[in-house]
Formats: C-alpha cells, structure tokens, sequence
C-alpha cells in the first residue's frame, strides 16, 4: 500500500511517498516558498529510481503546488503511480492534538474542527496542516486522510509533569495543562536509541533541535516529561521564539507598553529567539557569523546551549539517571558546535563527547562519546514522515 506523507507549512509542503509496511521510499520532494509574490518558488520532485525534477516559477498558493505534486506523480514518463485509484491513504502531520486525541485519525468533520478551535495554541502550524488538509481532500477524494498528532506521544506524561500550578477549574474545564510536541520525531529517535541499546528499561533524554527545538524524558519507552508547553512557545530559546520567560514580561508588555495581545504573540513567536538577538535564526549563519567574530551569535549560542544544558540535568534528576542523550533534528543532527556546547562541563552526569567523533554530520545512527563513558551519545537522524507512514497505515 502506497502512503503519501504531507507536511504542510505556512509557506512549504514536505512530502513523501512510502510503500507500506515495507517502508520503502518512492519518492520525495518539498515545494517551498509558496504564496502570491513569491516569484522564486521551488517544486522539487525525486522518484528514488529517477532523476530529481526542479522547477521554479510562482506557486501561488497550497492548492497549485500539490497539483504539480498530483501531475508528476501521475505521469505517464516520471509517475510512479499507475492511476489516482491506486492512492488509498494520506498521513498529515498536526502539531497540536490538544487534550481530545492520544491516537492517529482519520479525518472527519468533528476532527477538522477540533484542528480548527486550535489555531490559537499552535498558531503558526495548525492553520497550514488543515490547509493541506483541505487541498488533499479535494485533490485526492478516493483517499483516506489520516492525522497524526505531534502531541500524541506526551499523552503518558505524569499529572506531575503536565500540570500547571493553576487553579483547577482552568485545568479541568479549560484544558490548560502542558501538551508536548514535535513527538512524531521524540517517539522515531527513541525507539531506535532503545532497539540499539537493545533494551526499552532505559532512561533517555531525546533532543529535537532546529529551529523548533524540544527535549523529552523517556523513561522505559514513554515519554515522561517534555520542554514545550501548552504552546510550541514555551522550553528552549529557538530561532524565532523567546522559550521560557517570566510570565510577567507579557503582562508589562500588553499593560505598560501598550502592545496587544497578537503583537505579543507575533513577537513571542516570529520575532524572539536566535533572531531576535542576533538577526539570524538559521544555525549555519549564527555559527558562521560566531567564527568571523560576531560577539551577538555566540552569546546566543552560548545562551541556547546552556538552556539544553539545564533540561538535561533537571530530567537526569527526574528520571534518577541517565543512559543516553539523543540528538536529532536539524541543528542536533548537523551542527558540530552546538552538540559541543550542549556537552560541555556534564562529565558529572557522565556525559562526555568524543571531538573527532563529533565532528561529522552522519546519515545513519552514530555514537560520539568517548570510549567507556557512562552516557551514551547518540546521533539519529529523525524520519517524522516514516513515523506518521507507519501509524497512518496501521490505522487503516
């Protein structure tokens, strides 16, 4: 069974096509850049038997980028779908599940609209994935449109880790409470650092790191405690959002600076972080611009390190020892310098990096520490879109 994965931005969509549950990969491509004035959009296209298809052009908005992807996929010459007929299933990733969904779904009224009511919590996601949502249905009406949620895996949080300290009717009737995400990518990693350890009776701290970046506790297979919040706000600073910070400074903001409550959130969200301190959010700039002397990126990247720093040690202590961190995602997969940072000064929790080792970018899962520490380091490259392949197809 073929299973179209789609991850959709605001401005991009990710997608890939995997034969399930042989989980081969068909092909994959990403469309970046879309919307109206966008001149230089990119539609990129790569069968895993054929040559990589780019085309650049304005895409004008999500509807006409996936009929490219439908046009291609369909083709006579590169296609590697015979008919539209043989498209039974199509997994979408959605970052906020809230407190009605602990499994993958298939997409119904009720589902859309419990994506809708939360916009507000997940404001620069949601919206697109039930964009994407939309397109596929009327693109690909023979289909099956799974979701899976990013939240899902945090569903096995203790009360003591996703409470908030808040009055209880706000807990119970309004459904404040700490959610978690990006556990498409935490639930992936982990599994793999356990089947490599060759036991689940391990105490893991996994390290989703990019420009959203969040940390796990997971403690024999389940996740236990988690950085983000409520929101994709709150844990560690990241390219464009401030991480924790004092509540009071929105009051201040909102009360004696006059500013709303949207240009809060527009400045929490899209405006604080790597990029608000330096002007720069993606990591290979704020480390290269760190190398030729702007003294701006590497105190942020100072900052950002010793914020992982600090939720390592307090889920060591949660957890009450530690058998191995993980870096994944983007910059944990990629950027030398923060995995060296995040590091530093933790031989007192036996987490001891290897600098030849750690300088490389592998594909496949790798260790970094040194000989005989206590910790492993693991690299593991994340594949969300495996993972929502494999619960969109054991849905169904």
């Amino acid at each position: 069974m073929n299973v179209l994965i789609i991850n959709s931005g605001s401005s991009s969509i990710k997608y890939q096509l995997i034969e399930m549950p042989a989980e081969n990969v068909v092909c994959e491509g990403l469309i970046e850049r879309i919307g109206v004035g966008q001149e230089n959009s990119n539609f990129v296209y790569q069968p895993v038997n054929g040559d990589e298809i780019k085309i650049e052009g304005a895409i004008a908005d999500h509807k006409e980028g996936l009929s490219l992807l439908v046009s291609h996929l369909f083709d006579t010459n590169v296609g590697v779908i015979a008919k539209k007929e043989d498209l039974k299933v199509i997994g979408h990733r959605v970052v906020h599940g809230g407190s009605a969904f602990d499994k993958a779904e298939i997409v119904t009224p009720a589902v859309k609209d419990e994506i809708k009511e939360l916009f507000s919590l997940a404001p620069l996601h949601n919206p697109a994935h039930l964009l994407g949502i939309e397109v596929c249905e009327d693109l690909f009406p023979q289909a099956k449109q799974v979701v899976v949620f990013d939240t899902v895996f945090h569903q096995t949080m203790p009360s003591k880790a996703y409470k908030y300290a808040l009055p209880k009717q706000l807990a119970e009737e309004k459904k404040i409470r700490v959610y978690g995400f990006h556990g498409t990518s935490h639930k992936y990693v982990s599994e793999k650092a356990n089947e490599f350890l060759g036991t689940t009776n391990t105490k893991l701290v996994t390290l989703h790191i990019g420009n959203g970046a969040s940390l796990s506790a997971v403690q024999n297979g389940l996740c236990v405690d988690h950085s983000m919040g409520f929101s994709p706000t709150t844990g560690l600073a990241m390219g464009t959002r401030t991480g924790d910070i004092d509540p009071a400074v929105i009051v201040h903001l909102i009360k004696n600076l006059g500013y709303s409550a949207q240009e809060v959130s527009d400045l929490i969200n899209k405006q604080s972080g790597m990029l608000g301190m330096t002007g720069y959010s993606d990591f290979r700039d704020l480390v290269n611009q760190s190398n030729n002397g702007n003294k701006e990126c590497t105190e942020a990247l100072e900052l950002y390190a010793y914020r992982v720093k600090k939720y390592i040690g307090a889920y060591a202590a949660a957890m009450n020892g530690l058998d191995a961190i993980v870096f994944t995602a983007g910059a944990g997969e990629n950027c030398i310098e923060i995995r060296d940072l995040v590091c530093k000064e933790l031989e007192y929790l036996g987490i001891e990096i290897d600098k030849d080792l750690n300088n490389q970018r592998p594909k496949t899962l790798t260790e970094i520490q040194v000989k005989n520490a206590k910790v492993k380091i693991l690299i593991i490259p994340t594949n969300e879109e495996l993972e929502i392949a494999k619960q969109s197809y054991e849905l169904i």
